[in-house]
Parts: structure tokens; sequence; C-alpha cells
């Protein structure tokens, strides 16, 4: 018997892509303020074309290249820190907030979600979904380097015992196959994967523990599908 639905926020509750949007429009303001630089438009759009032509881990330095502007290690830890503290522009579809008020109903709703976690904290404020969750689980606070984060099973058993729930009875809803089911099912969830068209990772994981029971495309086939799995 499902009691406990558990949610993975980017790219699970809303298109995490939005929030890239958000951040590096926040970054090119930060910019374009420094001496000689571009305006605030063009240094958004050389961002853009990076990190859109699949530049996600040098996308500032890159497009600082692109852009004739000179840089040292201090200006790209600043943009970092521009990008994980601006407050993010995004906000919940009408779908994920029909659902969430759909199942609060009938189950205790929970967020796990992996980020640094300024960042984080930030998303869900703006997207205004604390009041859904009757737990909030940050990974990043959980292990040092990142040694919380999924796959690891920290932040899954700090979950369940602040819930009091068994995993028999939980189901955590996600979208990234490489990292997020791995936790999940070892220790007995019922998995879903949501593949939303505008998601980020799209790789497969090439491990049958890290696949998902099962899949929906979009989270309004949630609910009927948690019927379902009760009525089986």
């Amino acid at each position: 018997m499902i009691t406990t639905v558990v949610f993975d926020l980017d790219d699970t509750l809303y298109d995490e892509i939005d929030y890239c949007r958000s951040g590096f429009a926040t970054v090119a303001e930060f910019l374009s303020h420094l001496p000689k630089a571009a305006p605030t438009q063009r240094i958004f759009d050389v961002l853009w074309k990076q990190f859109t032509a699949g530049n996600r881990k040098n996308t500032f330095d890159a497009a600082l290249d692109e852009l004739g502007m000179g840089f040292d290690e201090k200006l790209i830890d600043e943009m970092i820190q521009v990008y994980r503290n601006h407050v993010p522009k995004i906000t919940l579809p009408d779908d994920s907030r029909d659902v969430l008020c759909q199942l609060s109903g009938k189950y205790t709703l929970a967020l796990l979600t992996d980020g640094f976690l300024p960042a984080q904290r930030l998303k869900v404020q703006a997207l205004g979904i604390e009041k859904y969750f009757k737990c909030i689980i940050y990974t990043e606070q959980l292990g040092l380097n990142q040694s919380g984060w999924k796959p690891s099973i920290a932040g899954f058993e700090k979950l369940l015992h602040s819930l009091n729930a068994k995993p028999q009875n939980a189901v955590y809803i996600a979208d990234n196959e490489k990292k997020d089911f791995i936790a999940p099912n070892k220790m007995g969830f019922l998995t879903i994967q949501i593949i939303r068209p505008n998601r980020l990772h799209t790789k497969t994981a090439p491990q049958a523990d890290a696949i998902a029971r099962y899949k929906i495309y979009k989270i309004s086939q949630l609910s009927a599908l948690l019927e379902k799995v009760k009525s089986a």
C-alpha cells in the first residue's frame, strides 16, 4: 500500500531549463556592469548559445572567450556564485500544481533533491511548493563534497526516518535515469521516471538497477498510475 509519495525537483515538477535561463540572464546582467563589457543581451545570447550547444561544464569560460572579455578564476567563481544565489524567475506549471493538490489529500508528500543548497532552496521558494510537503530533504546538507547526493541512500534513509515511513509503502518520482533510481530501487521504493520533453538529462543507464519501474510522459498521468498500482 502506497502511503508516501516523494518527488525530485528539477525536471520533475518544472522544467530545469527555465532555471538555467533565469540564471544566465542574471549572470549577463552582472557581467554587463564590468568595464568595457558587452551589452546584457549580447552576453546572455552568447551564454545561452554555449549552454544549448551542449557546453555544460565550461559555459562561462567559453562565453567569455567568445565575447573577448578577459577573465580569471576569481571572476569565474563570482559568476558561479551569482548563478547559484540568484532569485530564479520560474513558475510551477499548472499540471504540477494540480497533481500536488490531488495527491496531498491522499498521501504524505515529500521532496528529495540534489543540488547546491542555496540554489535548491531558492527554487523551492520561487515555485511556492513548501506547503505541499511534510518533509523536504536537500541532499547537499548530508555530506561533504556531494557525498550525500544521489545515488547515495543517505537522503532516502533520512526521509523515511523523518516520516516514520517504510520503503515498501513509498514511491519516488524523478527524471534522471543515470542516478535518481539506484538508491530507491535498492531500498524497495516503487520508482517512476517522468520524461519531460524539455529535460536536460537524456542519457540512459546501462545497468538494470538504475531503471525506474514505470515511466510517464506527463505529470498529469501520475495520479492514475498510482491508482492503478494500488488496485493491482
